[in-house]
């Protein structure tokens, strides 16, 4: 069983936000330390990805739980394995279909996987939504919650573009007002990311 992993962060990144984000920095005291999961194995983030999109949380946990009862998590793994019996975990055959098209992809080396960790973060993003069913925002949130990368924050996140209408009392969030504290929060904005996503929820 895998030893359950934490996006980490500390003192150094709480400093910069706090310092260049006043708001953002009393938030971040009010909420304290957020302990979200993460998955370094990219293989299996890229699945489970696929496995959650359009559904439930709860649906998502349940299916994927299912999967990995059923198969091994690794391209080898699942390179076995039909679309049908993909299908018969709950999903659809589009998913299916994406599943084994990354499958494919890996074990024929067209991607490689230890590659991607190694490239540059526009880079890895290029290379992601290559593959079909990953797309711009997929990309990023595997670049949070699998690469563990500090600086990714995402326009295309509602629950990110909530979070600061929210914080700073803004009726809409234009890419250009998203680029502006985009700038203010980085290289740490994925920890922002954390704070905003938790502020959405109030």
């Amino acid at each position: 069983m895998k030893k359950e992993e934490y996006f980490i962060y500390g003192e150094k990144e709480i400093r910069h936000l706090r310092e260049r984000d006043k708001v953002l920095g009393e938030w971040i005291i009010e909420r304290g330390v957020i302990k979200r999961p993460v998955d370094s194995d990219l293989f299996e983030s890229l699945i489970d990805a696929i496995v959650g999109q359009q559904i439930s949380s709860k649906a998502h946990a349940t299916v994927f739980r299912r999967m990995k009862d059923r198969f091994s998590i690794t391209a080898e793994g699942l390179g076995e394995v039909s679309r049908e019996d993909l299908q018969r975990c709950g999903i659809t055959m589009r998913k299916a279909n994406y599943i084994k098209g990354i499958t494919d992809a890996v074990l024929s080396g067209e991607i490689d996987l230890e590659k991607i960790k190694e490239m540059a973060d526009e880079d890895v993003i290029k290379t992601l939504v290559k593959l079909k069913g990953i797309g711009k925002w997929t990309a990023e949130m595997l670049m949070i919650f699998s690469l563990k990368r500090p600086d990714i924050i995402s326009y295309d996140d509602l629950a990110i573009r909530r979070g600061m209408m929210k914080l700073y009392k803004h009726r809409d969030i234009t890419p250009e007002l998203f680029e502006k504290y985009r700038r203010r929060y980085s290289p740490y904005s994925s920890v922002a990311s954390l704070y905003l996503w938790e502020k959405s929820k109030e």
